[in-house]
């Protein structure tokens, strides 16, 4: 049984969001919110907030015990908005700049 947690359209972009994820997945929840809590990333405090949805929702929908959870699963794919800006360049031109949304899901399971 998995209990599982959505962020959906938050403004980072997904790559930076990866990096963080990497360093979490597979972990106990209790280590894993460890190293969210002493990595200095902004991806960092969206997935700590996700990271204690996901274990309410264990305890709460699954009556899971909290002190045997880990995170089975984690990932991020892009988001459907992207803002559009422009950068002012050289002889008059412009450059555009894309600001990346993402959406963030995270599992978690119990160990047998």
């Amino acid at each position: 049984m998995e209990a599982k947690a959505y962020l959906k359209d938050v403004r980072i972009a997904p790559r930076k969001v990866q990096i963080v994820l990497d360093l979490i997945r597979g972990k106990d929840v209790e280590l894993a919110a460890g190293i969210l809590k002493n990595t200095p990333k902004r991806a960092c405090e969206y997935l700590e907030k996700l990271l204690k949805s996901a274990v309410a929702n264990a305890e709460t929908n699954h009556q899971m015990d909290k002190s045997k959870l880990y995170i089975s699963q984690c990932y991020v794919t892009a988001g459907s908005h992207m803002l559009k800006r422009v950068m002012p360049r050289g002889k008059g031109s412009a450059n555009r700049i894309l600001k990346r949304t993402s959406h963030i899901t995270l599992c978690v399971a119990e160990k047998e």
